[in-house]
């Protein structure tokens, strides 16, 4: 008696499948950036420090790092895309509006008092709007050899091109 057969039924019966786990935004933001920070999105902002130059302005290619907060335990980050003013951006990132779900040409609006993106709201691709939970955020990591340090502060832009720089962005879903 041939117990191979047998042997590969009985593998099956027990076998357990291969799942995939959705991309984190750590991962997404490592894959599209020039920043190389591990853990939890909320520990790069401190794991940049001395490696990376860090700030409130925000600079394409640079990443945004949000803090740990009730609706995020381990915060989130997102690669910049474009700088549209002085007040919002174009992220790419992962995981924000479903788990695993990859957005690119995502807006995101600064909304702290300051203007220092210490608070920021981001699209929310099932309603597709800003999303109306103001998200803490730490600031912004700069990629190596960008112009961080002597990044001008992007000047004001009239509402006809704050409308022209969204018109042509891929609708989210």
């Amino acid at each position: 008696m041939n117990l191979v057969p047998l042997i590969a039924m009985a593998a099956l019966a027990f076998a357990t499948p291969a799942v995939a786990r959705p991309l984190q935004c750590v991962e997404y933001a490592r894959d599209h950036s020039a920043i190389a920070l591990r853990g939890n999105a909320a520990t790069w902002w401190g794991q940049a420090e001395g490696t990376y130059a860090r700030g409130h302005t925000p600079l394409a290619g640079s990443v945004l790092v949000f803090k740990a907060s009730g609706a995020m335990r381990v915060g989130h980050v997102a690669v910049v895309k474009t700088v549209v003013d002085q007040r919002h951006v174009v992220l790419n990132h992962a995981n924000w509006s479903r788990p695993g779900m990859i957005e690119t040409s995502a807006m995101a609006e600064d909304v702290s008092a300051n203007g220092d993106w210490s608070n920021v709201r981001v699209w929310y691709a099932p309603t597709h709007s800003l999303g109306l939970r103001v998200s803490p955020a730490f600031g912004f990591i700069y990629a190596p050899g960008s112009k961080a340090q002597s990044a001008p502060a992007a000047s004001p832009v009239s509402d006809d091109a704050f409308q022209a720089a969204f018109a042509n962005l891929p609708a989210q879903g």
